[in-house]
């Protein structure tokens, strides 16, 4: 039987642990609400300049007897190049937050590799950026702390820059990657086609009724402008999504932890109890036999 003085440290230290998890649970848990509200505003203001580039594109397509004709939306039929950006934590304790992340753009390294597809790799996050580091894994970009604390306007220039070599003919396709949020307790990993723009995703059927006056020599200027604002507002809410669905992550993480730690707790409690009983009737015996000796 292990010593009481062993088993008493450890419950000790156990409770602690728990004291630690519990403590980071309801800082997530504190942090998710922001990231979820910043989240929700976001998503209203992507709606709404979705819905203003999807009637400048219908617009353009109605006039041009070829269709829309713009460098951001002629996708290449078999790309030899594509860009993948992906987003992790810098910080771990998440549970399978990050790895989920990193299986997916480990899943499309294989499939682009099967077709014969030059992949550059653009990491935002020390996780995702150690793995590919450890693993000998060429990153193009790789940045820390973005993905911890997302501004708009660092998310700007990161991604500007990778759609300017898609303008420039150095990629035929961006594709970014991240761990979403759903809820509380779901996170999911999605895949957007950044550039060029999925015109799927739009609805270039007809042309918007709205009050909106344009004149036509201005379309191109004004589509190139809104897909930029487009191209860097997704790059934008992927972070501040992917922050809300890491501290959910995290949240249930550390509420497993220290349901965990109770646990050990009660275990170690009983295993304490059943020493120290042990040692009591050790104890007991040995008295006995000492006066039954003296009789």
């Amino acid at each position: 039987m292990a010593n009481l003085k062993e088993i008493k440290r450890k419950i000790g230290s156990v409770k602690n642990t728990a004291k630690t998890t519990n403590a980071m649970k309801l800082v997530s848990s504190a942090k998710l609400k922001r990231a979820e509200e910043l989240a929700k505003r976001s998503k209203v203001y992507a709606a709404k300049l979705t819905e203003l580039l999807n009637e400048i594109a219908a617009r353009m397509q109605n006039v041009n007897v070829d269709g829309l004709d713009n460098v951001y939306f002629k996708p290449v039929a078999n790309p030899t190049k594509v860009d993948i950006v992906f987003i992790t934590a810098d910080k771990g304790l998440c549970g399978g937050f990050n790895a989920q992340t990193i299986k997916r753009v480990n899943q499309l390294l294989e499939g682009f590799k099967a077709d014969d597809v030059k992949v550059r790799l653009r990491a935002i996050g020390r996780k995702g950026i150690d793995y590919f580091k450890f693993n000998k894994i060429e990153l193009n970009d790789a940045i820390i702390g973005l993905s911890a604390a997302p501004t708009y306007k660092e998310a700007a220039e990161f991604i500007s820059d990778v759609a300017e070599g898609y303008v420039n003919g150095q990629t035929d396709k961006i594709i970014l990657v991240h761990n979403g949020y759903v809820n509380m307790i779901t996170q999911e990993v999605r895949e957007d086609q950044v550039l060029p723009v999925d015109a799927s995703k739009l609805d270039l059927s007809q042309v918007s009724t709205s009050e909106l006056e344009i004149e036509p020599e201005d379309d191109d200027t004004l589509l190139d402008a809104l897909v930029k604002r487009y191209v860097e507002y997704s790059m934008y809410y992927a972070l501040i999504d992917s922050l809300a669905a890491e501290h959910s992550a995290r949240m249930q993480a550390m509420d497993a932890a220290t349901k965990n730690a109770k646990e050990m707790v009660k275990d170690l409690t009983v295993q304490y109890n059943k020493a120290r009983q042990e040692a009591i009737t050790t104890e007991l015996i040995e008295i006995i036999s000492g006066m039954e000796s003296m009789k």
